[in-house]
């Protein structure tokens, strides 16, 4: 029998990102209130199974969120993501009850199914997906599945990385964002110059204010002529004529946010994060939790498409 040689590939899941998407997509099909929702978990899970025969990684590690809105960025920019604290003076994310309760059943399935879950403490998903890529970019082609535009930061052809965002076409039909993308979609050529855009065009999704008066294609534009956000900067600073009038006041006015911006935008690149493998499971890492998890929540369809996806046939 001929052995068919699969790519080198690594897959990052921004999970986070996934399993919100599983929770409003998925339908919540339980008979009554007193039985636990699985319909972000059937989701996840499925997700896994199709991204994991649609693009043939050899390595998938699972990213995850130890803390929504670390400290340093909060420190830098008091409004980042303030809007999704649940109460006043708490640190905790606002969350559906009915997703809540399913972030652990996520967890035991991936271990489970000895699928890598990565987090570290202090640090967001997109900080461990930054690290990842920094760590291994260069070495294999690596694929980074997300609905969030922040990831198009770590864009890079020379180092074959790109990412699948799922936000318009979802799993099964996402967008593959390389540079050709970033340059016909937002105007830049690269993902370094989309975080720079991304700083000056601020996010009120994630309660970044930007600078006053410059918006999506201004930032653009503005990068692009000088290349980045720390040359543009110095000419402002030096003088710049073709910076001017309105536009030169506003960005005069926004120095002090965009001495913190690239803090708070930008994901770090050397976050604490353990050094896994991720290779694909060879066999279920534990049968007995396994066939606990699908019997206890009914996830026996939605586990066996992953098995059946991963290859591990009934072992």
């Amino acid at each position: 029998m001929m052995t068919v040689m699969t790519e080198p590939r690594l897959m990052l899941l921004d999970s986070a990102s996934l399993y919100f998407r599983a929770f409003f997509g998925v339908p919540d099909d339980r008979a009554d209130d007193s039985i636990t929702p699985t319909n972000a978990v059937r989701g996840f899970l499925d997700f896994i199974a199709t991204l994991v025969r649609d693009h043939q990684p050899t390595r998938l590690i699972a990213c995850w969120d130890n803390d929504w809105r670390p400290q340093f960025r909060v420190d830098a920019i008091p409004s980042y993501k303030s809007h999704r604290v649940a109460d006043a003076g708490t640190v905790e994310e606002e969350v559906p009850d009915a997703l809540s309760v399913q972030v652990p059943i996520i967890e035991e399935a991936l271990a489970a199914l000895g699928i890598a879950r990565l987090g570290a403490d202090g640090f967001e998903a997109d900080d461990v997906i930054g690290t990842l890529v920094a760590r291994h970019k260069g070495a294999l082609p690596i694929d980074v599945v997300t609905g969030d535009r922040d990831l198009f930061q770590l864009v890079d052809d020379a180092a074959s990385v790109r990412v699948l965002y799922t936000a318009r076409g979802g799993v099964r039909n996402p967008d593959l964002v390389d540079q050709a993308f970033l340059a016909e979609k937002y105007g830049v050529a690269t993902g370094d110059q989309y975080a720079d855009m991304a700083a000056l065009r601020g996010d009120t999704s994630d309660g970044l204010p930007g600078v006053a008066g410059v918006g999506e294609k201004t930032a653009a534009k503005l990068i692009t002529a000088y290349g980045s956000l720390v040359a543009l900067r110095a000419a402002i600073d030096g003088g710049d004529p073709a910076i001017k009038g309105a536009q030169r006041r506003n960005l005069e006015a926004g120095a002090a946010y965009l001495d913190v911006a690239p803090l708070v935008v930008r994901v770090a690149l050397d976050a604490p994060v353990a050094d896994v493998d991720g290779a694909l499971p060879a066999h279920i890492a534990d049968l007995s939790a396994m066939s606990r998890l699908a019997s206890t929540y009914g996830l026996t369809s939605p586990m066996n498409r992953v098995i059946d996806a991963l290859g591990l046939g009934g072992d």
